[in-house]
């Protein structure tokens, strides 16, 4: 289905971005601004276009032990939110936050964080992520991809296991032409897509770009029923050309069983 705030491009000078360092040419009207909608796959020979998204953060915490407060206190803000068991630490809690709107995360969020009982939990910052998703331009449905699909992962009862982790590719990556880079994405992909098939691993993709505190790019997210698969599936996609050759950095992982989880309300 289209987004709801779908709309024919406002007559882009190009369909595909600049290569880098070339200079638009000044027009006389403002017709050259970036594109910073979401875009999807055409329907009806008309590309989806969107300006709504997901932010996504994932807080960790250490002394924990009285989860069931945390939960009173989640259930009272009515924000979506997952609480995870941490696996690596048997007094730690993780805590991820959905919503469309950013201010979120430092108003509503940030209320309910430095007030009990969270107020008394030691912060793990070095376990902190924060993403956006995104389209690559080959979604299907892109109302589904950027708001469903997220929620519909988290907050699933039966998707009881998750594995959070930032990545960064190194800058060789990017300077690859758009083909190699398609390739090796699509190997990457390719991997992951045999789990998701096979009922193992359910993922999400938020990137991260000047939103991480450590300058990472993406923060992926796999859910499953039980961990093993999820293990097995990093594992396998260590040996991608991506994983391989061009990351930088992998992690850290938060390694979480779900505590509490808000209600999944999608139609």
């Amino acid at each position: 289905m289209r987004s709801q705030n779908s709309a024919s491009p406002q007559q882009p000078h190009s369909e595909s971005p600049r290569s880098e360092g070339q200079r638009p040419e000044r027009a006389a009207q403002s017709t050259d601004a970036p594109e910073i909608r979401e875009i999807g796959a055409p329907i009806d020979g008309e590309l989806q276009y969107s300006t709504r998204r997901l932010f996504l953060q994932l807080q960790v915490f250490t002394g924990c032990s009285q989860p069931p407060e945390l939960i009173e206190s989640l259930k009272a803000s009515e924000l979506e939110t997952v609480l995870y068991h941490d696996l690596n630490d048997p007094k730690g809690v993780g805590v991820l936050f959905m919503t469309e709107d950013a201010d979120t995360l430092v108003t509503e969020t940030r209320r309910i964080l430095t007030s009990e009982p969270f107020g008394a939990l030691h912060s793990k910052p070095e376990f902190t992520m924060v993403g956006r998703t995104y389209a690559s331009g080959r979604e299907p449905d892109l109302e589904d991809w950027l708001l469903v699909k997220p929620r519909r992962n988290t907050l699933n009862p039966e998707l009881s296991w998750a594995i959070w982790y930032p990545l960064r590719r190194k800058p060789e990556f990017y300077r690859l032409p758009r083909q190699d880079q398609g390739k090796i994405l699509m190997e990457h992909a390719m991997i992951g897509r045999t789990y998701v098939e096979a009922g193992y691993a359910h993922d999400i993709r938020l990137a991260c770009f000047g939103l991480d505190a450590r300058d990472n790019d993406f923060v992926i997210g796999l859910m499953g029923t039980t961990l093993h698969p999820l293990s097995h599936l990093v594992g396998e996609m260590r040996k991608s050309q991506q994983t391989a050759q061009y990351l930088e950095s992998l992690g850290p992982f938060f390694v979480g069983k779900v505590c509490w989880q808000s209600p999944c309300n999608i139609d």
